[in-house]
């Protein structure tokens, strides 16, 4: 394996949070602002969101959820609205959904999931519905339903073949989704397919390596990248969709899980922070001309369970967090120099 290389990048800090979160989401909206929403704090869940501006790199608040939610899904709609759904609280497993209105900055109720579920995933198919995945509640959840955005209706579609949690969801180019490990009460190396046309699930062939809360990001040539997770360390594959099969890479300088990847404009992955024995502010970057790491400036605050989000202007905003002792409220921007 070719040893990791090293670039230099540029981090620099940007206006704080207004409540401290972890296990939130973030949203980039149809005007560049990006939407912070719900999460944890350490000792609350939260339903209060906010709004970040880039121009000014300011956090402003913004309509509170009708429900405090963690280890959820946020899904941006075709109409610029969000979708959230599910994931869970002090009173249990959720089965709600609400949407927020850019335009008013205003939450409302939609139609509730058919099952409760945390820890699933939330995918935008190519049709602009939005497909959920697995999940768990009280068992991992084999079920699958899809989101209407023109009837604001769910209705139930193929069970997949595997129960799961902790997983990732991502769309080929040719609009079938990739779904791939997971947790199922231990870590899953099996991979299926889902396809919109037919609302049919296929195996397709396993992960080289079992794990749970990785990532996964669809690169400019198609292929997939899955990189760490629990019982995953610091290894990373691809998945060929031309022939189904995975295949082992270089492996990423440092163990992590719970951590982000951003798909940046010039192809590389950028991979940020997580756990390991500890929270990380590492960074690196993945160059899939050369299928090599390289080794980048850390961040300025070791984070996990935090946001990445890729900006308009290309620059990605990195949110929030859990630093080994807090929610943290600190945000940082990444630019290559």
């Amino acid at each position: 394996m070719n040893a990791p290389k090293y670039f230099r990048l540029v981090w620099c800090n940007t206006g704080d949070l207004i409540e401290p979160r972890y296990r939130h989401t973030a949203s980039v909206l149809a005007d560049g602002k990006v939407l912070v929403a719900g999460g944890y704090d350490g000792m609350r869940y939260l339903k209060s969101a906010e709004l970040y501006d880039p121009p000014t790199g300011i956090w402003t608040i913004t309509g509170m959820m009708n429900t405090q939610r963690q280890v959820y899904t946020a899904s941006v709609l075709i109409n610029g609205k969000v979708l959230v759904a599910g994931g869970n609280n002090a009173y249990g497993y959720l089965h709600t959904a609400e949407l927020y209105d850019p335009l008013t900055g205003i939450w409302i109720l939609t139609d509730n999931m058919q099952n409760a579920r945390d820890a699933h995933t939330a995918t935008v198919l190519t049709n602009g519905k939005v497909l959920i995945t697995g999940g768990y509640s009280n068992v991992y959840l084999d079920s699958a339903e899809l989101y209407d955005p023109s009837t604001e209706t769910w209705a139930n579609t193929s069970n997949m073949n595997s129960g799961r949690g902790y997983h990732t969801a991502s769309v080929l180019r040719d609009g079938r989704v990739l779904v791939a490990g997971g947790s199922t009460d231990g870590n899953e190396n099996s991979a299926e397919l889902y396809d919109p046309l037919t609302e049919t699930w296929t195996y397709t062939g396993n992960m080289t390596i079992a794990r749970q809360r990785h990532t996964a990001s669809v690169l400019a040539n198609g292929k997939v990248l899955v990189t760490g997770g629990i019982g995953g360390e610091n290894s990373a594959e691809l998945y060929d969709s031309a022939t189904g099969k995975w295949r082992v890479i270089n492996n990423m300088k440092d163990e992590r899980f719970d951590h982000t990847a951003s798909v940046l404009a010039n192809g590389r992955v950028l991979i940020t922070g997580g756990y390991s024995s500890s929270a990380l502010n590492s960074a690196e970057l993945y160059d899939s001309s050369t299928e090599s790491w390289i080794i980048t400036e850390n961040m300025n605050h070791m984070r996990n369970d935090h946001t990445a989000s890729i900006l308009i202007n290309g620059k990605i905003l990195v949110a929030g967090g859990y630093d080994d002792h807090t929610a943290i409220n600190s945000t940082e921007l990444y630019q290559s120099s």
